[in-house]
């Protein structure tokens, strides 16, 4: 079957905030993010791509462009069940602000219990992403073959819950599973099993050093969905 390569979307200005930007409109490629999709096509040389699949949201779209550019035959297709979660209330509020809600804490030890007030469950959102990948890899294997190999570019929870299904992995283990912004993550699905192939992989060795102190700029760089730690 196909190859999946997931992409995760350059830093944002929500990240540089560290606010949960969920899908709010308007959350945009901050300079750094900007930079880091610029150098997406040249990461990417010489893979063969079938095609592109990019969540409906604007980072999502911006981190993709510089690809479709530098491939103008790359068809797109924009896949509304790989949109981030939906955290309904906790849209656009402040990640240090949402640590002191009695919800945060089963997020993070028991997503799978977790549902967003005037959101969605973890458990759906995972469901429907997991959905997508399986419809996609059948589409792009029966149209380019089965050694295709496509790029699908989403947010931070949904790789990591396609990661977990991939390993067989419970949803509430899915946390201890990270991807930086722009991180490259590669599933090899075949008739048996799936494999992973790379996980969060930057090319960039500079997150493994010690965290600057709370207030610095580099502070919230890391900052995803409400599963970052």
């Amino acid at each position: 079957m196909a190859t999946l390569i997931l992409v995760r979307h350059g830093r944002s200005t929500a990240n540089t905030s560290g606010l949960l930007a969920g899908r709010t409109p308007g959350v945009a490629l901050d300079e750094r993010g900007a930079a880091q999709a610029a150098a997406l096509p040249g990461r990417l040389a010489g893979i063969p791509l079938a095609a592109a699949v990019s969540s409906p949201l604007q980072r999502c779209r911006e981190t993709l462009q510089p690809l479709l550019d530098a491939r103008p035959g790359l068809p797109l297709h924009v896949e509304d069940r790989v949109n981030e979660c939906d955290y309904g209330d906790w849209s656009g509020r402040k990640l240090a602000e949402l640590n002191d809600e009695t919800l945060m804490e089963v997020v993070q030890a028991h997503p799978s219990a977790a549902a967003f007030p005037g959101g969605e469950s973890m458990r759906a959102m995972q469901d429907r992403a997991v959905a997508a990948v399986r419809d996609w890899n059948a589409r792009i294997e029966a149209e380019h073959g089965e050694d295709a190999v496509y790029a699908l570019c989403s947010h931070g929870d949904i790789i990591k819950s396609l990661v977990a299904d991939a390993l067989g992995l419970h949803l509430d283990l899915f946390q201890r599973i990270h991807v930086d912004p722009c991180s490259l993550t590669v599933i090899r699905y075949t008739r048996l099993r799936p494999f992973l192939v790379r996980l969060g992989d930057t090319g960039d060795l500079a997150a493994l050093a010690p965290r600057e102190t709370a207030g610095n700029s580099g502070a919230a760089e890391v900052g995803g969905g409400a599963g970052a730690p």
